[in-house]
């Protein structure tokens, strides 16, 4: 059995509801503990503050590489200070910048081992944006940073002995602008990329991938649009000659039908609104976003910021931590993987 990993736990956006789904967690580790060292990257003094407002009394520690870590169910705090004080459900942009320092802390440290995985809680993409950083999501943020040419975007949710994993070719783009983004090249990368991580990180060994056409009906046989004759289907054929058990282009309004879904082992989308609804709606406050073909893991909540919440302290209360549970528990198995065939 590998040992027990390190997980990263970014803060998210000091505003949201990050740092009460942090406390909640603090709570959870010291009663029923991870197998796993948890560090939270963040301010502690607001870490400690925002658990106080809710009424949790979190255990948290300095967090010291070196040294052996604190005892089982203490979280530590990689602490960086917020750059102007925090109002609880208002954003403000003066901060966005200790936001994407965290980020950055986080992916550089992974990216050279000294995390096993990432986890990060939300953030709010118009205050980085107001603040003129051109941030268009973490997915694509960690890719740059690590230079990695294509990653894939994939929620999991569901029934644990039968989850739901929805990938997706483009992420976030306009509407109009997804057509031109799918391309046989952008198809055959995004299959490669779930099939690899499905075995490696997933421990499935003969995956099956549904794919779903772009337009209504999988384009009608190019009545309704020539993507999936034209596109989609010689990605898919190109990716079947090197193994890849990929079936489609599908109906993407039959394929997430549960009996037909459960036939496989994921189901890759064209894009965010094609298939994330569906997941959604399955199991949100419980699904976990996965980052696939980075060098190193990272999960994510499958939710917003919740700036309505946080700004009412009997609200925040009541926040639902089974995300970041989830995403936590998810990137503990994947680094155990990951780790027992390195």
């Amino acid at each position: 059995m590998p040992p027990d990993p390190t997980i990263a736990i970014t803060s998210g956006e000091p505003a949201g509801i990050g740092p009460e789904l942090c406390a909640m967690l603090a709570q959870r580790h010291r009663d029923h503990p991870f197998a796993a060292r948890i560090v939270v990257l963040g301010d502690c003094d607001l870490l400690r503050e925002r658990a106080h407002r809710i009424g949790i009394a979190a255990e948290y520690a300095d967090y010291d590489p070196v040294n052996r870590p604190p005892a089982a169910g203490t979280i530590e705090v990689w602490h960086a200070a917020v750059t102007a004080p925090v109002s609880a459900g208002h954003p403000d942009p003066v901060n966005a910048r200790f936001v994407l320092d965290m980020l950055a802390r986080g992916c550089d440290a992974c990216a050279t081992g000294a995390f096993d995985a990432l986890v990060t809680a939300p953030v709010q993409k118009s205050v980085l944006l107001d603040a003129g950083i051109a941030f268009i999501g973490h997915t694509e943020f960690f890719a740059q940073r690590t230079h990695t040419p294509r990653v894939v975007m994939m929620l999991v949710g569901g029934a644990t002995d039968e989850p739901l994993r929805v990938a997706l070719v483009t992420t976030h783009l306009a509407l109009s602008e997804v057509p031109r983004n799918i391309t046989r090249e952008a198809v055959e990368q995004t299959l490669r990329i779930v099939h690899d991580d499905l075995v490696h990180r997933f421990g499935i060994a003969a995956p099956r991938i549904a794919v779903c056409g772009l337009n209504p009906h999988a384009g009608e046989g190019g009545h309704f649009g020539r993507e999936e004759i034209d596109t989609i289907a010689p990605a898919l054929q190109a990716v079947r000659d090197a193994g890849v058990d990929a079936h489609g282009p599908l109906p993407a309004d039959t394929v997430f039908v549960p009996d037909i879904a459960r036939g496989y082992d994921a189901i890759v989308a064209m894009y965010h609104d094609q298939g994330l609804p569906v997941l959604k709606a399955a199991s949100f406050g419980h699904g976990v976003n996965v980052t696939l073909g980075l060098p190193f893991v990272r999960t994510s909540v499958d939710h917003g910021t919740a700036l309505d919440l946080a700004c009412d302290a009997a609200k925040a209360r009541t926040a639902d931590v089974g995300s970041l549970i989830a995403a936590v528990d998810v990137a503990i198995a994947m680094s155990r993987r990951r780790a027992s065939v390195e």
